[in-house]
C-alpha cells in the first residue's frame, strides 16, 4: 500500500466570490411605468361606468341600442347598451350601463318604465318625448337587497317615492270609469288619486288602490265611506231638480269622493292599508251603517215587475229598510198557486232614529224580540200592510211601502215563519185595476139586452092602455058638462103626446137605446184602459206610445 504524498506548501489556495446579483436596466422602467398607468386607467374606467343591470320589457318600441338613456328625476342616469330577445320570447331584454353614483339606488323596489306621450286620469304625460323621444324613466325603491336584473313596469308610478301619505284600499263590484291616477276629492278638494287596481283571485270583486296626501290623509277615519264620483248626481225631491257633482274633471274622466259620518268624525285617523268599501254613489255610502236587521216575507199575487234588490221600504213616507231578495214560490202540488215571494230587511235602529218618542215604545225596557213581536203586532191590528208603491211612473220602479189601510181585512204576523210572513194589501195602481175590474165585472152582469126588450113591451102596453083611455074619454064626451068634456079634451091630448113619446118608434125609445149602446162602449173602454195601464203604468205621464 502506498502512502499520500505531501501537498507542497508554495501552491495558491482558491477563493470564494460571491454571485453578482441581477441589476434593473433603464430600458425597462418606460414599459413598468405604462403597464402602471394602464392599470390605473383601467381601474378608472371601471369605477367610472357604475354596475350593469338588466331590464326586462314586454316591447322594445320606442328604445334604441346606445341611443336609449335612463333617467332619474331629467337627469341621465344610465344608457341603454344593447337589447335582445328572452330565451322565451315572450320579453325583450335591455342591458343598461348605470352611473356610478346609482350603485345603491339598485335594491329591491327600483322601478323602471318607457316614458311615452300617455293619457291617464285625466292627465297627459310625456309631451317632451314627441321631439326629443322615449326614454326610461327610474324610481328609487325602498328595500335593502341590491338587484341587477328587474321587470319593467307597464305606465309609471302615480305616486312618487317621497310623497308624503298613505295608502288605502278600496273594494269594488266593478271598475267603471276608473283609471290610473284618477281624483280623489275630499269636500270637492283633490286630495288624492288611484295608485293601482287588480282582480281578486276569486274573480268577485276588485281592489283598488289609493294614495291620499299629506296633510288629508288624517280625515280618513275607520267609518269613512268612500263612493264614485263620476258624472253627474241628478234627482228630483221637494225642494226641485238637484245637480250634484264635484267637478268638471270629475264630469269628463270620472273620480272618488269620500267622507265620514258625523258619528265617526271624532275617531282617530285609519291606518295605512285599511280596507274600505267602495259605494255606487254618496246616497248609498251615506246611509247608516246596519249592524243589526230584521227580516220578513211578503207575499204577493200581484205583478212585480220594477221591483229590484235593495228598493227602499218606507214606513209612512221614511226610510226604515230595503228588499233584500225576490222569487218565485210555488204552493202545494194540489192546489197549485205561484206567487212572488219578497224578503225584506227592516233595521230597527233606523226606525229609532226617525221616532220621536223612543221612550212611549220602550217604556225604559230594553228592545227585546218580545217587545218588537208585540209592537208589530198592534201595528198590524190597526191596518199596517206591506203595498207595492210605484217610485217612478217614467221608469216603471217600484217600492215597498208600509202603510195604514182602511177597512182592511183582519190579519196577523205568522212569527212561526221563518222569517216571519207580514200581511200585504194591493195599492196604488194595482189597487185601481182591481176597483175598475170590479166595476167592470158588475157591470158585465147587467142584462142589459133584456132591460131594453122588457122596456119596449112596457113601452107598447103603455101606449095601447092610453089608445083605450083616449076611446073611453071619447065616448063620454057626449054625456058630460061643457067643463069636464074640456078637460078630457086636454088629457086626451096629454095622453096622446105621452103616447106618441115613449111609443117604440119614438125619438125617447131610440136615445134610450142609444144611451144603453154607450154604456156597454164605455164600459170595453174602460176594460181596455185598465188592461194597458197594468202592463204601461208609464203612460199616465207620457202618454200612449205611438206603435209603428
Amino acid at each position: 500500500m502506498t502512502e499520500p504524498q505531501p501537498i507542497p506548501a508554495d501552491l495558491p489556495e482558491a477563493l470564494a466570490t460571491p454571485r453578482r446579483r441581477w441589476r434593473l436596466s433603464p430600458v425597462w422602467i418606460i414599459p413598468i411605468v405604462a403597464a402602471l398607468l394602464g392599470g390605473w386607467i383601467a381601474v378608472q374606467r371601471i369605477l367610472a361606468e357604475g354596475p350593469s343591470i338588466e331590464i326586462r320589457f314586454a316591447s322594445a318600441e320606442g328604445l334604441e341600442a346606445g341611443k336609449t338613456t335612463v333617467k332619474y328625476n331629467g337627469v341621465d342616469v344610465g344608457k341603454v347598451t344593447a337589447l335582445r330577445v328572452a330565451s322565451d320570447r315572450q320579453q325583450i331584454v335591455a342591458s343598461v350601463q348605470m352611473a356610478p353614483e346609482t350603485r345603491d339606488w339598485l335594491v329591491a323596489g327600483t322601478s323602471f318604465w318607457v316614458v311615452r306621450p300617455r293619457i291617464a286620469g285625466g292627465s297627459v304625460t310625456g309631451l317632451s318625448t314627441l321631439l326629443s323621444g322615449s326614454y326610461v324613466g327610474m324610481a328609487i325603491g325602498t328595500g335593502e337587497e341590491r338587484q341587477r336584473s328587474f321587470e319593467a313596469r307597464e305606465a309609471p308610478p302615480v305616486v312618487s317615492a317621497n310623497a308624503q301619505g298613505r295608502f288605502f284600499a278600496l273594494k269594488a263590484a266593478s271598475l267603471g270609469s276608473l283609471d290610473y291616477g284618477t281624483p280623489i276629492y275630499f269636500r270637492r278638494i283633490q286630495v288624492g288619486q288611484v295608485a293601482a287596481y287588480q282582480l281578486d283571485a276569486d274573480g268577485r270583486e276588485l281592489t283598488v288602490r289609493v294614495f291620499i296626501n299629506s296633510p288629508y290623509d288624517r280625515y280618513v277615519k275607520p267609518e269613512t265611506r268612500f263612493w264614485q264620483a263620476s258624472g253627474l248626481d241628478v234627482s228630483v225631491d221637494a225642494n226641485g231638480l238637484q245637480v250634484r257633482t264635484q267637478s268638471l274633471a270629475s264630469i269628463l274622466v270620472g273620480g272618488l269622493a269620500f267622507d265620514t259620518p258625523a258619528d265617526g268624525a271624532d275617531a282617530e285617523p285609519a291606518a295605512a292599508e285599511t280596507s274600505f268599501r267602495l259605494y255606487a254613489d254618496e246616497a248609498t255610502a251615506m246611509k247608516a251603517p246596519q249592524r243589526e236587521s230584521t227580516e220578513f216575507v211578503l207575499y204577493f199575487d200581484e205583478s212585480i215587475r220594477g221591483l229590484s234588490v235593495g228598493a227602499p221600504l218606507t214606513f209612512l213616507g221614511l226610510p226604515v229598510g230595503e228588499v233584500g231578495s225576490i222569487r218565485l214560490e210555488a204552493g202545494e202540488r194540489r192546489n197549485l198557486q205561484v206567487r212572488a215571494r219578497v224578503v225584506i230587511s227592516v233595521f230597527p235602529q233606523r226606525f229609532l232614529d226617525i221616532l220621536a218618542d223612543k221612550a212611549e215604545l220602550t217604556r225604559g225596557r230594553p228592545l227585546t224580540a218580545a217587545l218588537r213581536h208585540d209592537f208589530v203586532d198592534r201595528l198590524v191590528a190597526r191596518g199596517l200592510r206591506a203595498q207595492l208603491r210605484a217610485a217612478n211612473l217614467l221608469s216603471g220602479q217600484q217600492y215597498i211601502a208600509l202603510e195604514y189601510v182602511p177597512n182592511a181585512d183582519r190579519a196577523r204576523v205568522n212569527w212561526a215563519s221563518r222569517p216571519p210572513v207580514f200581511p200585504v194589501a194591493k195599492g196604488g195602481l194595482s189597487d185601481i185595476e182591481a176597483r175598475l175590474a170590479s166595476i167592470l165585472a158588475r157591470v158585465d152582469r147587467w142584462p142589459i139586452e133584456a132591460i131594453g126588450d122588457d122596456l119596449k113591451r112596457s113601452l107598447a102596453r103603455l101606449a095601447a092602455a092610453l089608445g083605450e083611455v083616449e076611446a073611453l074619454g071619447r065616448q063620454l064626451r057626449g054625456e058630460l058638462t061643457p067643463e069636464l068634456s074640456a078637460t078630457l079634451a086636454a088629457a086626451e091630448r096629454a095622453l096622446d103626446s105621452a103616447g106618441r113619446t115613449i111609443a117604440p118608434d119614438s125619438p125617447l125609445a131610440g136615445e134610450l137605446q142609444g144611451t144603453l149602446a154607450e154604456v156597454r162602449a164605455a164600459a170595453q173602454s174602460i176594460r181596455v184602459l185598465a188592461d194597458y195601464l197594468e202592463r204601461h203604468p208609464e203612460a199616465l205621464l207620457r202618454g200612449k206610445a205611438t206603435e209603428e
